[in-house]
């Protein structure tokens, strides 16, 4: 089967729904190790990337005929993970309700900001209603480029306020702004370039 090419907002988990399998099936194909290698998460991957479908394999099962038998179908969860701020701190121990594709799903943050909810490896997007329906936000999920990219790197720090323009792929002054004051606000040395400390406090905001 020829390679898929991921587009803007795809995942393994997506891409292995759209076929009918299981996300492991395709993350853990020799065919794939080269990207498992690159993106190291099955999350996040970048528009242009190439996946390797296999071939779907017919399994058998046993069973005596003219009798009713009952299969149990796998199920595959996967979660949202999302992290609420308000001024820098955490917006704790907050009710909030998560429309995903028409499905209704009540919970609290923890006391860290935290949401973590089961969601369908397909999803692509879902709205976090708050304040008993004041607060909307609408949330693409699977959009996010990988860390490694200057483009992910820009979508994280604008999700987080701090406004670095285009999403793009480009180093430019408003980028490095951003990236200066992000540093500041979190202790970390002053340089408006991107390095390994960086890249650890953004995955505390998205891990």
């Amino acid at each position: 089967m020829p390679k898929h090419t991921v587009g803007q907002g795809e995942s393994i988990p997506s891409i292995a729904a759209q076929n009918g399998f299981f996300s492991d099936t395709i993350w853990n194909h020799p065919e794939n190790a080269k990207l498992k290698e690159l993106r190291k998460d099955m999350n996040v991957l970048m528009a242009g990337d190439e996946v390797f479908i296999p071939e779907k394999e017919l399994k058998e099962e046993p069973g005596a005929t003219e009798q009713k038998h009952r299969f149990k179908r796998k199920e595959e969860p996967h979660k949202l993970k999302l992290v609420l701020l308000s001024m820098g701190k955490p917006r704790a121990n907050e009710e909030y309700v998560l429309d995903v594709d028409g499905r209704l799903v009540k919970g609290k943050t923890d006391t860290a900001g935290k949401i973590e909810q089961k969601i369908p490896g397909n999803a692509r997007s879902a709205t976090l209603i708050l304040r008993g329906g004041k607060e909307k936000h609408a949330l693409s999920i699977g959009n996010l480029d990988p860390i490694d990219e200057v483009s992910g790197v820009k979508q994280r720090l604008n999700n987080l306020g701090f406004n670095c323009g285009a999403e793009d792929g480009k180093m430019n002054e408003a980028f490095s702004g951003a990236l200066s004051k992000f540093q500041a606000k979190y202790y970390l040395p002053v340089t408006g370039k991107i390095d390994d400390r960086v890249k650890a406090k953004l995955k505390e905001f998205y891990p």
